[in-house]
Order: C-alpha cells, then structure tokens, then sequence
C-alpha cells in the first residue's frame, strides 16, 4: 500500500491509478490529519507528500512521521511544485529519501518509488526492539512477550517503542506526550499514567519492566 497526500484532487487521481495500473494498491488524502487518521489504522509501505498543503505542510508532517517510533521507518518521498534548491535540502534534511519536482512523468515516478523501495528492501534487515521477554517487531507493529502475540493500540505501541529505545532512561510525562500525542496536544499528563497501567496490563507479569519515576514519569529496565 502506498499513501498519497496531495490536495490537487487531479494529481492525486493520477497518481492513484497509474500506481494500480503498476501493481501497487494505494489511497490518497488531501492533508495530513487524513493522513495521521490512516496511519493509525495501516502503515504504509510507502508515503509520498506533498510540500504544500492545507493546514500543515509537507515538511512539518514528514518532520511528525520521522519522530515516531512506530512510522519513522516508513520511506517518504516528497513531491514539491517550486523544484527550487531550498526545498529540496530542506526535505532531505528532515527526513524524506527523496523528492520528484512537479510536473514529473508518471513513468519517472514509478521509477523513483520502486528504487526507494528496493533500497529498503535491501538494507532492512527486520528491526527489532528487545527488553526481557518482550519483543517487539517495528517493521511488522507486532509485540511478543514469552513468543505470545500480544495486541496493543497504536498509542501503547508508540509508547512501548520509545521506553524500550530510551532504556535506563527516565521519560518524562511531558516528554511521552509531546512525541507520541504532539506538541498540540491539551490533554493532562494523566492519559500517559493511564496508558502504562493499560499497557503494563497486556505485557502480564514482563510489564513490571515499566518502572514508575515518581514526580517525572517513566523507565523501562530489562537485558
């Protein structure tokens, strides 16, 4: 699957079905809160976004999809009508694998999202995440705990991922909530403290991993 996010509702259905007449299944949005909506439902092989769109831009939204644990491995390719020096760099540096200038040929396009895709291929060698009995699988969003699947939320997956990365170290509530809900986000440091009783829960006895910082927020030890 790959996601488009494009507000030209012409490009975009191009774009669309050239990828199907290709091979590919794919699905457009025409901003990111669309995008984000889906993401929390299926993760993409593939992302391509737009530079400039309603509401937050491309760059700001790639900047979102590079910060989580769960989508930061998800290849993007950037898709800018200006072609001008500062966007490309400035799409590179934040993340993005590659850019294609518009108006660019549909064959061209195939072309770059089968060479990032291949280059992936090649080079992910299946990453994953370990503390005690728990594993966790990012490429897959799966998690096991003594070889049994256990099922999370995209929220506690999130979550997971970023003690596990940080192990030994104390993540504050403020911090869990700027990178997993976003800056925005005017929620009480209360829904983390209710998402790690959740989540100690589903990991059964390997949830006392998560260890309670009180005053700051939460650890996760663990071999």
């Amino acid at each position: 699957m790959i996601y488009i996010v494009e507000d030209d509702s012409n490009i975009s259905e191009l774009v669309v079905y050239t990828l199907k007449m290709t091979g590919f299944e794919a699905e457009s949005f025409s901003c990111g809160t669309e995008l984000f909506e889906a993401l929390e439902k299926n993760l993409p092989e593939l992302i391509l976004l737009d530079i400039m769109l309603p509401g937050e831009d491309g760059i700001t939204i790639l900047k979102q999809i590079r910060s989580s644990a769960v989508t930061r491995k998800i290849p993007v390719i950037m898709l800018t009508a200006k072609g001008s020096e500062y966007d490309k760099v400035t799409g590179l540096d934040s993340g993005a694998d590659d850019y294609v200038t518009k108006p660019f040929g549909m064959m061209e396009l195939i072309s770059r999202i089968k060479a990032v895709l291949r280059r992936y291929s090649e080079n992910e060698s299946g990453h994953k995440l370990f503390a005690g009995d728990i594993v966790v699988d990012t490429g897959k969003h799966k998690v096991y705990v003594d070889g049994n699947e256990v099922v999370l939320t995209f929220k506690e997956f999130e979550m997971l991922c970023m003690l596990i990365e940080s192990k030994g170290l104390v993540l504050s509530r403020n911090k869990l909530l700027e990178s997993i809900w976003g800056y925005n986000f005017d929620g009480e440091t209360r829904t983390i403290d209710v998402h790690v009783r959740s989540l100690r829960q589903k990991l059964g006895k390997s949830g006392n991993m998560i260890e309670t910082v009180r005053g700051i927020g939460y650890r996760i030890g663990g071999n």
